[in-house]
């Protein structure tokens, strides 16, 4: 999938905007445009079950879409809570909230941290420190 000059000059807050709307839009195509196709993304506080890395925007790509269908929890807009820039120009820290329905349970409000660094306009490595006692109650699940 070759990027465009346009695309490659894009910085890390233009692709998380790009990731956010994926994610609402459920769309598996948007979702593959905006991962490397080396991309890590990584969970490091996650459950028994669950992965705690994927390797590769295919791997990665195919998990969330199966997270789509699986859960019944639809992502509607996301909060912004703050955005920390690093000493990486390629890297930020985003404070935030994924707002939206289940369901199981109704209107939820998902906090959590991303450490996104983007390359050549991609998601390069995502770190996404999602909190999954919220995620599982938003389910109407326990963990």
């Amino acid at each position: 999938m070759a990027l465009s000059e346009q695309e490659q000059e894009v910085g890390a807050r233009e692709v998380l905007e790009r990731f956010r709307q994926a994610a609402i839009s459920r769309s598996a195509d948007d979702m593959s445009r905006v991962y490397a196709v080396d991309a890590v993304h990584e969970f490091p506080f996650t459950r028994p079950g669950l992965p705690s890395r994927l390797e590769g925007r295919d791997e990665i790509v195919d998990w969330i879409a199966a997270g789509w269908k699986d859960h019944a929890l639809k992502y509607e807009r996301y909060r912004t809570l703050a955005i920390h820039d690093t000493n990486d120009p390629e890297t930020i820290i985003v404070e935030q909230e994924a707002l939206g329905t289940s369901a199981s349970t109704g209107e939820f409000a998902l906090p959590n941290i991303v450490v996104l660094t983007v390359r050549n306009g991609q998601i390069a490595c995502l770190r996404d420190y999602v909190n999954i006692l919220a995620a599982a109650a938003a389910m109407g699940r326990d963990i």
